[in-house]
């Protein structure tokens, strides 16, 4: 079997800003040394990051914070108050501007780890893209002004950092509030939710709360929309640590954001020691597409993650007869999967299923044969072999070497198990 996942759930109750992300990271057990010994890495100066023990409503946090050096009176304080967080991304009048390519050429040329610059890179570009979109210009001409800039690209790379140090391979987020209200930025009145943050928030589980003022920033979005890999209730998890991230305002309800960090749980199937896991299924009814592709498409689909593709027969509307292609695949493999249907098949449609499948242990062992070593699948329930197949293409090389029938080798091997 696989080894079970480290997953993280963000319950974000009272929303999500950059700060308050790092903030519950730290308070997850991230060293904060560390953290800060990694972010030296990028070639910015002028800051310091704090971090500091606060209570909430009764709860225990962590504050995080970036304090710009060069504006001393200029408190770190962008979550939940949109115009400090929204206006990092456009022209200011004062100060060195860095653009988006800037940004991924400083994070390209540090010596931070190969997935920290990509995740950091993914979450920047999807920013720039967003607010792009909002003001009609294209992402590489979105400017990202002295002050904010550094709050961002600490708040985005440190995000990318802990999540990395804390070796975490899975992220679920929780359904995001939207607050309500207006708020002032550079640009003058804006609603909540900030244009941008809703863009960004595209294809997320998000309701209204009743929270006045920004409750999501765009930073925030920025993070965990690009690297969650689901949006909804708290997965099947053994839970090993919680921690609470602080913002900075408050409103009627505890304004924390929790993070859940643990083992991706596998449930059980009662009565059977066995363990079962979820997997996706994206099918699609193929009637126009030349069958010789079909060799091709089914190296392509394994090449990117399938568990399983196969091929049922179907009779199409004015009698056609079809192929309609299903595919297995690990729910963080669905997209780069859909994306391989689409452009190698002439299927314009995919339907997506989501099943509970369980799982025998499985183990491989090799035997000896008159025709050398092959090795055996088996299935164990309770310790028991219940199940043995010589691999079959163990068995084909060895018929093609030894000039004998494939059925020979195969017969000999299960000979060998059972010996």
């Amino acid at each position: 079997m696989t080894a079970s996942k480290r997953v993280i759930y963000f319950d974000c109750f009272a929303g999500a800003s950059g700060d308050m992300i790092l903030g519950a990271l730290l308070d997850l057990g991230l060293d904060f040394e560390l953290l800060r010994a990694e972010l030296t890495k990028l070639s910015i100066d002028g800051y310091r990051i704090e971090a500091r023990k606060v209570t909430k409503s009764g709860f225990s946090a962590t504050k995080f914070d970036v304090v710009d050096e060069h504006h001393h009176n200029h408190e770190h304080n962008h979550d939940h108050h949109h115009a400090h967080d929204h206006s990092n991304l456009h022209e200011h009048p004062h100060g060195h501007r860095r653009n988006l390519t800037d940004i991924i050429q400083m994070i390209e040329q540090s010596q931070l780890a190969a997935e920290v610059k990509a995740n950091s890179i993914n979450i920047f570009n999807r920013l720039a893209f967003a607010e792009a979109k909002i003001h009609g210009t294209v992402p590489e001409k979105v400017h990202f002004h002295e002050v904010g800039a550094v709050d961002a690209i600490v708040d985005i790379v440190g995000a990318a950092i802990g999540l990395q140090l804390l070796q975490v391979d899975k992220i679920v987020v929780s359904p995001l509030p939207m607050g309500k209200g207006f708020v002032k930025c550079q640009h003058g009145i804006i609603p909540v939710p900030a244009p941008a943050t809703l863009e960004l928030l595209t294809g997320m589980s998000t309701y209204g709360s009743e929270h006045n003022g920004e409750t999501v920033t765009p930073t925030g979005a920025a993070i965990l929309s690009t690297l969650a890999e689901a949006c909804g209730p708290m997965p099947q998890m053994s839970v090993s640590k919680v921690g609470y991230g602080a913002g900075t305002r408050d409103f009627g309800v505890p304004n924390l954001l929790r993070a859940v960090l643990g083992e991706e749980g596998k449930e059980a199937l009662p009565g059977l020691n066995c363990q079962s896991e979820t997997v996706m299924e994206l099918e699609a009814n193929l009637d126009d597409m030349n069958p010789e592709f079909f060799d091709y498409i089914y190296e392509q689909l394994f090449k990117y993650g399938a568990l399983d593709v196969f091929l049922v027969p179907i009779q199409m509307k004015k009698n056609r007869p079809a192929q309609m292609i299903r595919v297995l695949c690990p729910e963080q493999k669905l997209n780069e999967l859909a994306r391989v249907l689409f452009m190698e098949t002439s299927t314009i449609g995919i339907r997506v299923n989501k099943w509970q499948r369980f799982c025998l242990q499985r183990e491989i062992v090799t035997v000896e044969t008159d025709f050398g070593a092959i090795r055996i699948k088996q299935a164990l329930l309770d310790g028991n072999i219940v199940n043995c197949a010589p691999e079959y293409e163990d068995c084909k090389a060895k018929a093609k070497a030894y000039g004998v029938p494939l059925k020979k080798i195969y017969n000999a091997a299960l000979r060998a198990v059972e010996a």
